[in-house]
């Protein structure tokens, strides 16, 4: 076995190895003047079981590009199994045809994926459930919603806890949560006017006089985020925190989260932390290295990976 990684997370590639006690794979991943990427794998890897690291997140387009040109180095170099490890799935937010003459780009990027010569994929939380069936190569996708659980029991008293679904569509991931933290359900019922901001209705549940924790898998503008806040404040709850499971974060989202009313905003390190994240002063950021680390392991010694959430 071993683990390579692109320019997109290589903390968290480190954090993984260092979890299976092996090195990072010896690899260059750079640019030309014109911006074209050049990979040049720096040791063997004839008959290895080569996992490789790279969530494709901003850049997205980038970061696609190195895994694809990685896989395809590896293919070529006499690998015996290629695993593309993708913390984080971009364009998974685009899994359906949301109007007339529009993509599935999400179905798009896993024909890519696969075409390049990857042999499986594990991934993590993603967005929608049916993107597995998106690709055509074995696909394990692993919840953080165990991490998020234990990080809640830590901080937080769950005799006065209720967890909140910021959508409807996300009442599954919250019901999951509630019934490991063995608490109540609330949902904030909200409408999306366009692609970027929302407004929320009425708060489904009686919230008042609780400490509310919001969860979901994507956080990128914040504007959800702070307007469940603070509606949920407004009808009572002693205190909003979020835990989501990748931190996209994108344009303002920062401040905005920065000056909300949020209590603090949780999330892994499934895309690498920006400095101004790792500055923020209601951001944490949790590791997922143990989690990915421990199926990694047993993807290589043929283990149930499904085994984890037993």
């Amino acid at each position: 076995m071993k683990v390579f990684a692109g320019n997109s997370n290589r903390h968290l590639a480190e954090a993984i190895c260092k979890y299976l006690n092996v090195p990072l794979g010896n690899a260059t991943v750079r640019r030309f003047a014109d911006q074209e990427i050049f990979v040049e794998i720096s040791e063997n890897v004839r008959g290895e079981d080569i996992f490789i690291v790279q969530p494709t997140s901003f850049p997205a387009n980038d970061h696609l590009m190195e895994l694809l040109i990685m896989i395809d180095a590896m293919r070529r170099s006499s690998a015996r199994r290629i695993t593309a490890v993708l913390p984080y799935f971009g364009y998974a937010r685009q899994d359906r045809k949301a109007g007339p003459r529009t993509p599935i780009s999400a179905k798009l990027v896993a024909n890519l994926i696969t075409e390049a010569g990857a042999d499986r994929v594990l991934t993590l939380d993603l967005h929608a459930g049916q993107i597995q069936g998106f690709f055509d190569i074995p696909t394990d996708t692993l919840i953080a919603m165990p991490i998020l659980a234990r990080d809640v029991k830590e901080h937080y008293d769950l005799a006065n806890l209720m967890v909140v679904s910021p959508d409807v569509g996300g009442v599954v991931r919250a019901r999951s949560l509630a019934k490991r933290l063995d608490c109540l359900l609330a949902i904030v019922d909200k409408r999306r006017d366009r692609p970027g901001e929302s407004e929320v209705m009425n708060i489904i549940g009686d919230v008042a006089g609780k400490d509310c924790i919001l969860v979901d898998d994507i956080v990128d503008s914040g504007g959800t985020l702070c307007n469940a806040a603070e509606a949920l404040l407004k009808n009572g709850a002693t205190s909003v925190t979020a835990y989501i499971t990748h931190g996209v974060l994108s344009g303002g989202a920062v401040a905005r989260i920065a000056s909300s009313k949020l209590r603090e905003l949780v999330i892994t390190d499934s895309i690498q932390p920006t400095t101004s994240v790792q500055s923020a002063p209601n951001i944490r950021v949790i590791t997922t290295a143990a989690l990915l680390g421990e199926a990694i392991n047993r993807t290589s010694l043929e283990q149930s990976v499904s085994g984890l959430f037993d």
